[in-house]
Parts: C-alpha cells; sequence; structure tokens
C-alpha cells in the first residue's frame, strides 16, 4: 500500500474521524494560509479533578487531527489543551477534603485560590497539574495552555478590547437567550474586585474601549478599571468565542449540552470578526439504568474504575464508538469490550486499506504515534478467563490463574504473557466485585442432569490433550441428540452456564473445558448432580 492509496482511501471512508477530518479539508482547500498548522482545542475546567469526560474528549479530538493528518499527508497541526483556570469558584466540590479553604475564597478565581492540599501554588494549579499528568500517563501529543496566564500576561488583551467595541453587537445576541431577571444584569464582562479579589457578575459600562477601561458598582463603590491584564475575565459563551478568535482555533468538539454554547459563541465569533470552528457535538453518556451521568449523584465510572477492571485499549473502543450516540457507561460493559477490541486488533493486518480504515483499532493506534497494527491475538478471552474465576471463586488469586492457563496457553508465563497478564489481574477484580456476588449454581432438571451425566461419561473416556474444538464437538453432540429433550442447543448451554458456572451466560464450552481441565470439569459435573 502506498501513501497514494491510503489517502484516496481515506477521502471516501466512512469512519466518523475521517468525516470530521474532511470539514477542515473543505475549509482549507489549499491548506491553511501560510503553511500555518491547523489549531485543535480541547477545554477543560480545573475547579475539579480530571474525568472520563475529558479523556474522551482528548481522545476523539486526537483521533479527527490524526485523520486530518493522513488526508493531507503529514499536514503541520497542534492540539491545544485549555484550562479555564480564571473561572470564579462558584461551588466547593463534593470529592475535596479540606473543604474550609475553598470556602473561604468562593468567586475568586482558582489560580488565586489556595491550594488546599497543600501542594500547588493555587487550587487551580494543583488540578492543572493533575490534568497534564493525566494526559501524559496516556501519550497525549498537546500544548497545555492556562486562561489565568493568558489573562495576566496581556496575550487576549487586543481581544478584550474588540470585545469592548463590539459590546453592542455581543449584547443583542445573548439578551434575548436569557430570562428577564438575568438579561437586567447581565454584562460579558467580569471585573475582578480590587477590594475583595472576587470575579463580579455586575452590569458594566464600557467607558474606554481602546483603552479597555469600564465603569461598575463594587460594594456600593462606583469603580472605573481597566480590564486589561488580568483584571477582568468574560462570560463563558463570550470568553469561548473570543479564545477561538485570540488562538486561531480550528476545529472543536463538544457534549451535546452545550449545543446553545456553541450556537451562540459562533455568533460572537463573527461578531469579533472572526471564524467559529468546525467541530462535533457528542451526546452524554449514560448509567446503567438510562440515566444522565452526574458528578454530583456518584453515578457514573471513573477512569481509574474502568481501569481496574478492564484495559487502556478498551476504554479507548468504548469511546470510539459512535459518538453521536447516548451510550451507558458501567462495569457491565468493560468484559465484552475488552474482548472486541482484540477482535478488532486481531482482524486489522488482513483486512483491505478501506476496512482497515473503518476498524476502530487503526485509529486508536494512531492516536499515540503507532502506525502498524501487528495482529496480536490474545490466547484467552476475557469472557474465558472470568468463567474461570467465577469457578475458582473470590479468592482466586494470580497464580492459580496462571496454573491453569499453563494447560491451555503455549509459554504460558506471565512475563512472556504482559497483556495476558494485565487481563488476569482485572478478572480478579471484576470477579471479586461483580461476579462472585451473583454466583448461583441452580440444580439440573431431569432432562439436564441426564445431559450431564453423558458429558461427564464422554470426558471420563477423553484424553487429557484433547483441543478445545474436539471438547466443544462433544458437548455440541450430547446438545443435539433428541433424546436429552433440548429445543435448541441454546437451552442445553443455558443449562451448562447455569448448573456449572452460576451464570445465565458463559463461554465456548469447549475452551472452558480445555482451560479448566477435563477432571475439574468432572468434579463442577458431581456437584451439579450431587444432593442438595
Amino acid at each position: 500500500m502506498t501513501d497514494t492509496d491510503l489517502i484516496a482511501a481515506a477521502q471516501v471512508s466512512k469512519a466518523w474521524p475521517f468525516e470530521e477530518a474532511r470539514k477542515l479539508i473543505k475549509r482549507f482547500p489549499q491548506g491553511k494560509p501560510g503553511g500555518e498548522a491547523v489549531v485543535f482545542e480541547t477545554g477543560y475546567g480545573p475547579s475539579g479533578l480530571p474525568h472520563i469526560g475529558t479523556f474522551q474528549e482528548v481522545l476523539r479530538t486526537t483521533l479527527v487531527r490524526r485523520a486530518y493528518e493522513t488526508l493531507t499527508d503529514g499536514a503541520p497541526t497542534r492540539l491545544i489543551a485549555f484550562s479555564d483556570d480564571m473561572d470564579g469558584l462558584r461551588k466547593v466540590p463534593d470529592n475535596i477534603e479540606n473543604r474550609a479553604v475553598l470556602d473561604a475564597n468562593l468567586h475568586k478565581p482558582l489560580t488565586r485560590i489556595p491550594d488546599p492540599f497543600g501542594t500547588h501554588e493555587s487550587f487551580a494549579h494543583h488540578n492543572n497539574a493533575m490534568l497534564r499528568a493525566f494526559l501524559d500517563r496516556f501519550g497525549f501529543d498537546y500544548e497545555f495552555v492556562s486562561s489565568s496566564d493568558m489573562y495576566s500576561s496581556g496575550q487576549f488583551d487586543d481581544a478584550l478590547k474588540g470585545v469592548l467595541g463590539g459590546w453592542q453587537a455581543i449584547m443583542d445576541i445573548m439578551l434575548p437567550t436569557l430570562r428577564a431577571e438575568r438579561a437586567a444584569t447581565y454584562s460579558p464582562v467580569l471585573p475582578v474586585s480590587a477590594k475583595s479579589g472576587k470575579v463580579l457578575q455586575v452590569p458594566v459600562t464600557v467607558v474606554d474601549a481602546e483603552a479597555g477601561i469600564v465603569r461598575f458598582e463594587d460594594d456600593g463603590d462606583v469603580v472605573e478599571q481597566s480590564i486589561l491584564g488580568g483584571l477582568a475575565k468574560l462570560q463563558w459563551k463570550v470568553d469561548w468565542a473570543m479564545r477561538w478568535v485570540a488562538l486561531g482555533i480550528d476545529y472543536e468538539m463538544c457534549g451535546k449540552d452545550l449545543t446553545d454554547s456553541v450556537r451562540e459563541s459562533g455568533k460572537i465569533a463573527r461578531a469579533l470578526g472572526g471564524r467559529p470552528p468546525e467541530g462535533m457535538i457528542y451526546e452524554l453518556f449514560l448509567d446503567e439504568n438510562g440515566e444522565k451521568i452526574s458528578k454530583s449523584k456518584g453515578n457514573g465510572l471513573t477512569i481509574d474504575q474502568w481501569l481496574g477492571y478492564g484495559s487502556e485499549e478498551s476504554l479507548g473502543l468504548f469511546l470510539y464508538r459512535e459518538p453521536k450516540s447516548a451510550k451507558q457507561l458501567h462495569a457491565g460493559i468493560i468484559p465484552k469490550t475488552v474482548d472486541e477490541y482484540w477482535q478488532f486488533r486481531e482482524k486489522l493486518p488482513s483486512q483491505p486499506i478501506e476496512q482497515q480504515l473503518g476498524n476502530p483499532v487503526w485509529h486508536l493506534l494512531r492516536a499515540n504515534g503507532n502506525t502498524q497494527g501487528d495482529g496480536d491475538k490474545l490466547p484467552v478471552t476475557y469472557g474465558l478467563l472470568l468463567n474461570l474465576v467465577g469457578v475458582l471463586g473470590a479468592q482466586a488469586t494470580r497464580e492459580q490463574v496462571w496454573s491453569y492457563l499453563g494447560n491451555y496457553v503455549e509459554d504460558a508465563d506471565p512475563a512472556a504473557q504482559p497483556a495476558v497478564d494485565a487481563l488476569v489481574t482485572t478478572a480478579l477484580a471484576y470477579n471479586r466485585d461483580f461476579v462472585a456476588p451473583s454466583l448461583h449454581r441452580r440444580k439440573p432438571e431431569p432432562n439436564e442432569a441426564l445431559a450431564l451425566t453423558a458429558l461427564d461419561e464422554e470426558l471420563a473416556a477423553t484424553s487429557d490433550d484433547a483441543t478445545a474444538e474436539e471438547l466443544q464437538t462433544m458437548v455440541y453432540e450430547i446438545g443435539k441428540d433428541p433424546h436429552y429433550g433440548f429445543e435448541t442447543l441454546r437451552d442445553w448451554f443455558r443449562a451448562l452456564y447455569e448448573t456449572l458456572l452460576g451464570s445465565p451466560q458463559g463461554p465456548r464450552m469447549g475452551s472452558f473445558i480445555a482451560l479448566y481441565g477435563i477432571a475439574n470439569t468432572r468434579k463442577l459435573i458431581a456437584e451439579a448432580l450431587g444432593p442438595e
């Protein structure tokens, strides 16, 4: 495959990163003027710690960035991770222990509030450091930009003067979107009080747009003050638009909850003489009950929780898929997603280029600069491991699991199979927390008992080195025998899962028997057939 073949396939690929990237191609048919880099942006509010929403936005934006680079044969790009750390703290996060420090500094810019953790210059500096460590952990290529730095250093000063100069146009855009009470006091500019250090929500009058001077009331006093050099910040929608114009942002995606903000900020960007970026509005996550995930409710799933039960690659696959559709995010989806990732990865090298570009793994590998899909195949699935540790019980150990893998996996050594070893660790945790508490092995029905007896007799006559396929055929033949009265093979396999494994679902039984061992499987059958 040549680069020409790749670009030609990318130009017509229906994979969503390419569809998004083609918006930028349409915007810049001849490339960005002067050969400048196309600028991608993601935003982060550092009033709390980074979370799965932060990860998904940076990952998805990176996927579009890489798709654009593919389409343009390596045209320059940049990714800005922007921290809105000039915001005033409106509410103390629930997960902060030393709340008194924050309670005493409500409404001050986040970079001017002491760090309750006692490790950084400010609360925002602490959370910004967490963000950078978080993004570095996953190998993202980005440039960190602080809102406070941009305001305080004067780099936003010209843009702020533009806001004052376009004051009436901005008010005409915003006021119709506000309730009457809010509209009466609305101002695009939020001055920082020289008295209290707080970000003020007060009516503002423009005195001198070019000098950056405004007038407002602060605790009973009428004040004339510059908005330049960090002495003010902008309201959210105006701030977003100003940033797009000042930083030359060409692409930024956001969640469905910001749909109105995108529309109004886009209008403001045009009023400021700029152009809003291209972007995608993605759907939000739901919990297992179909309710919107809320940090305050705690009904979501954190990155650390996902990685405790699954893998970084599987999380990437979950986030890649159908970003414009609402998806349930809960622990129950992790095992299937882990196995599906490896299925996609195994297929990649043998697929023609058109199919590769529709394979999520092609995009995920490139997110961090890996352009080769090596077709790795794990010798055991996560689902099969879960069934094994489910039988072993909640107290199963890593060493126990590997002792069984020795009968099933060639070169069964954790050091030689790090991906499998990682899967073992997460399977043990998942089993302990979700599977073991819910397992219940029911007694077999009479016809099921007859079939289990037949299976036991067949296993007794079978060599220990029988392959998984041979064992699967054996199980299959018993289920198809009309003597045992199963209407479908599915009924037979459900009986095996429920009576031997204690679960309504399970693996290919041939693979399970090969992994668990014939003698151990016969013990399971004996327990199922035994007295109550």
